[in-house]
């Protein structure tokens, strides 16, 4: 269909403009000069510049969140009234967005980029783009790291949930490079193995007042 056409060659330049120069760096004229395609056919298949944002970002993030979402429920599923195992969890999370990256080639570097600027990007309304986008996934995987870390607070569950999200968005800015671990970033099997037993190790350790908790009982006992 010619529309959908049009619709795609849009979102392929925007992809790709907002991957290189961020939100606030790309103008709608240089979507329509990259798209080859005139300011109407923009506004009519998408409105503003924003409304764009969030079709690509919906066009990337949708489809990886939702077998996220899927993969975490069979885990659930699975574990029955048990707690469900923390390295699952992970497996859950990481799998769908490395194996994604892997398998769309060329442009998966491309979006790489743009996750990664649409992430750090100082801009109130990407940032309130990307929640959006984000936020039931980050919910849903809390509250399962919640039942399987029982002695770490809400606040510092989510502080760490943070630091595997950091960890996930540098390990797919990387996957565009070559150099010493480029093997493991093209292996999405072996890459996953790494990180969760990596980032399992971290999300265990004990909260930073239990530590201090540990420390003072240590010291009282020698």
């Amino acid at each position: 269909m010619p529309g959908a056409d049009t619709r795609e060659k849009i979102l392929d330049a925007a992809e790709r403009l907002f991957s290189a120069h961020g939100f606030a760096g790309t103008s709608l004229r240089a979507v329509i000069r990259k798209a080859e395609v005139n300011l109407a056919a923009v506004h009519y298949h998408f409105g503003t510049k924003e409304d764009l944002l969030r079709a690509v970002l919906e066009r990337v993030v949708v489809p990886v969140n939702q077998e996220r979402l899927e993969r975490l429920g069979e885990v659930e599923a699975g574990s029955g009234e048990d707690p469900p195992p923390l390295e699952a969890i992970l497996e859950a999370y990481l799998t769908p967005g490395l194996r994604s990256i892997h398998d769309l080639g060329e442009r998966g570097v491309i979006i790489t980029r743009f996750l990664g600027r649409s992430y750090t990007e100082p801009n109130e309304l990407v940032q309130a783009l990307v929640r959006d986008q984000f936020g039931e996934v980050g919910q849903r995987f809390t509250e399962a790291l919640g039942y399987a870390l029982p002695h770490l607070p809400e606040g510092e569950l989510h502080r760490r949930f943070m630091l595997v999200v950091g960890v996930m968005t540098y390990i797919q800015a990387d996957a565009g490079r070559t150099g010493e671990y480029a093997e493991d970033l093209f292996d999405v099997d072996r890459m996953v193995g790494h990180l969760v037993v990596f980032l399992a190790a971290g999300l265990r350790a004990p909260a930073p007042a239990l530590r201090q908790q540990v420390r003072e009982k240590e010291g009282a006992s020698s």
